[in-house]
């Protein structure tokens, strides 16, 4: 990987901007359904926040949209955010809506699901225009997830920040992150291909394509998120590794091509986030001018490390634990 990263720590304008939900996960201290379990373990989640403290360890520091409840849980995740080397100049306190909880079940294999509260919460509250186009002069890329397309105002302010990205030339990745129960307003399907349609990289899993009624191997699945509109879909298999395909209108090669990591062999604790840190491992690398065949190893290596401990940002890696990682492995 290249050395040079610019964050606004040494100076440089952020290259990446991330918007969307910051949340509290609360992890359960047992397996099982959620029903069965006693106890639970806060911390401080939500996909894009994920990916923008992923992306502030791998030394490419973002500039960073959400908003949060002004209570005790957003006191919490604006101190954890800064904590984390994520600048909070644009984390929004909502006055009057509290902040998203989420609780989370494990799996004997450290699967998860979900269990949320957020009816009118803050995050679903984002208005449009609230990053102005002066903030985004600098960028090179804005990333943004699915969760805050299922309410608005917040599905508007995505789609807003989507649409002015592109007309500023400015690369615009998306994250289906499915979560069906939160869509019960707006059609899934019909929001995934407006935001696919907005989109240059989609990063997806099979199972966030499983509502398409698109059915086949990896490659034919990232070729039908192509056919949406992207130049380049990334598609996640957990223990599998991972697959990038792109369109001729791709800048990261020349024409269309298919390119496959298998991954690295852990033992999982919580796989919470994983996801979030190989889409911030993706960037990164794609920001640095890596070619596909090191995006792909670079960002299933930040994933599979992020596996080793509870909770989505507890164990996201700097580039030199990649690196160590990595060379253990070679």
């Amino acid at each position: 990987m290249t050395d040079e990263h610019r964050t606004e720590s040494d100076g440089g304008s952020p290259r990446v901007v991330v918007a969307g939900e910051t949340l509290i996960d609360f992890l359960p201290n047992s397996e099982g359904p959620l029903s069965g379990v006693e106890s639970f373990t806060r911390r401080a989640g939500g996909a894009p926040a994920n990916v923008a403290v992923a992306l502030a360890h791998l030394d490419e520091t973002p500039r960073f949209w959400t908003r949060i409840g002004e209570d005790p849980f957003g006191d919490f995740l604006e101190d954890a955010l800064r904590e984390r080397g994520v600048p909070t100049d644009f984390v929004e306190r909502d006055p009057v809506a509290k902040t998203t909880l989420a609780f989370v079940a494990h799996d004997e294999n450290a699967e998860r699901g979900f269990s949320f509260y957020r009816d009118e919460t803050a995050d679903t509250r984002m208005q449009p225009g609230g990053l102005a186009d002066e903030e985004l002069e600098d960028a090179e890329w804005v990333h943004v997830g699915g969760v805050t397309l299922a309410d608005e105002p917040s599905r508007e302010a995505t789609f807003d920040l989507m649409r002015r990205a592109r007309e500023a030339g400015v690369t615009v990745s998306f994250d289906p992150n499915a979560r069906p129960e939160l869509w019960d307003t707006f059609d899934y399907v019909g929001s995934m291909r407006e935001a696919f349609g907005l989109a240059d990289v989609v990063k997806a899993t099979p199972e966030d394509l499983a509502a398409f009624d698109v059915s086949g191997d990896p490659s034919e699945l990232a070729h039908a998120i192509l056919d949406e509109g992207p130049h380049t879909a990334l598609l996640t298999l957990g223990g599998e590794g991972s697959l990038a395909a792109t369109s001729d209108g791709s800048p990261w090669t020349s024409d269309l091509s298919v390119v496959e990591h298998g991954g690295y062999e852990v033992t999982p604790v919580d796989t919470t986030g994983a996801g979030d840190a190989f889409t911030a491992g993706v960037i990164a690398a794609l920001v640095g001018d890596e070619p596909l065949s090191e995006v792909l190893a670079f960002a299933n290596a930040v994933a599979a490390v992020t596996t080793t401990a509870a909770g989505a940002m507890t164990a996201l890696p700097d580039r030199e634990a990649v690196r160590a990682f990595r060379e253990e492995r070679s």
